[in-house]
This record gives C-alpha cells, structure tokens and sequence, in this order.
C-alpha cells in the first residue's frame, strides 16, 4: 500500500507552525467581567499531516494553564478535524470543520459543557483567522438555546520574530 501524501488543506495548516505570543479576553462566567490573560504557543508539524500546538500562560488562580491543540485534515470527509484540551478543563473538545473559500478563515464545530447551562451540552465553534503569516485572531462563540451564537472568548496570536 502506498504511503499517503499531503493535500493542499495539510500544507495550509503550517501556516500554524512557529513559535507565538498569545493575549486574549473571555468571559468566563455570565455577569462576570472579562478577563484577560497572556500566553505563549509553540506549534510543530507532525508528519506533514497534522499540527500540534502546546500553549502555556496563567490560569484564573494565578497557577500555570497548559493547552494542547491538534489539527489535521481528514480527506475522505473532506473536512478539518482536530482536537483540543487544556489543564483547567475535564472535557476533550473534538474539532470537526471547513475552510473559507479565501483560505483566511478556519472554523471549527466541537460540543461542550454548557457555560449558561449546569450538566448540559452545547454547540461551540472556534474560528481562526489568520489577518497575516504573522497574526492570527481565534474567537470562541456558543450556540444558544435560540439559535443565536454568543461570543466569549477572543485572542490574537502574533508570530514571535
């Protein structure tokens, strides 16, 4: 059996690949103010198929909060697929998306626990778009009972020089 070889979607994630600076705003519980937090993320390729990418930065308590990010593009169901998990969170989120006609935007649909909602689960979508090779926006919005999408979470992603 022949090995694999990259699509086009694969060699369009390493434009992920690099080291990068991470500042973001979230609201993390309703009526709460945002909060604001630092970061950083290293980003490696995996076999020209996949990336991987380790962000470290505070945790609300002040302690160190660690995420891990995997993306890869699943050929037979033509789709971005992924996932994502973090040291201050009990559920795995599990990516599955598309790319923008321009290849600037990625969006990526998982289901989680329901912010609003104690034991529910809710759709989320993270979206990526890269503004640049260098600066990259990521927002995080839920789906609401209504049908209407919330955002909760921004951060801009710069490219360390």
């Amino acid at each position: 059996m022949e090995m694999p070889k990259p699509h086009k979607e694969h060699q369009w994630l390493r434009k992920f690949v690099g080291e990068w600076t991470a500042e973001g705003e979230g609201i993390m519980e309703p009526d709460q103010p945002p909060m604001t937090w630092k970061g950083t993320e290293s980003v490696r390729s995996i076999g020209g198929f996949w990336v991987m990418g380790e962000g470290r930065g505070e945790d609300p308590e002040g302690g160190e909060a660690i995420t891990i990010m995997t993306l890869g593009y699943d050929p037979q169901k033509q789709r971005f697929v992924g996932t994502f998990f973090g040291s201050m969170m009990t559920n795995l989120w599990i990516y599955e998306g598309v790319l923008d006609a321009d290849e600037r935007v990625l969006t990526l649909d998982t289901e989680g626990p329901n912010m609003m909602a104690e034991g529910a689960l809710a759709r989320f979508q993270d979206i990526t778009e890269f503004v640049s090779d260098d600066h990259r926006i990521l927002t995080s919005r839920m789906l609401d009972e209504n049908g209407q999408w919330h955002q909760f979470m921004t951060a801009h992603y710069r490219r360390k020089t």
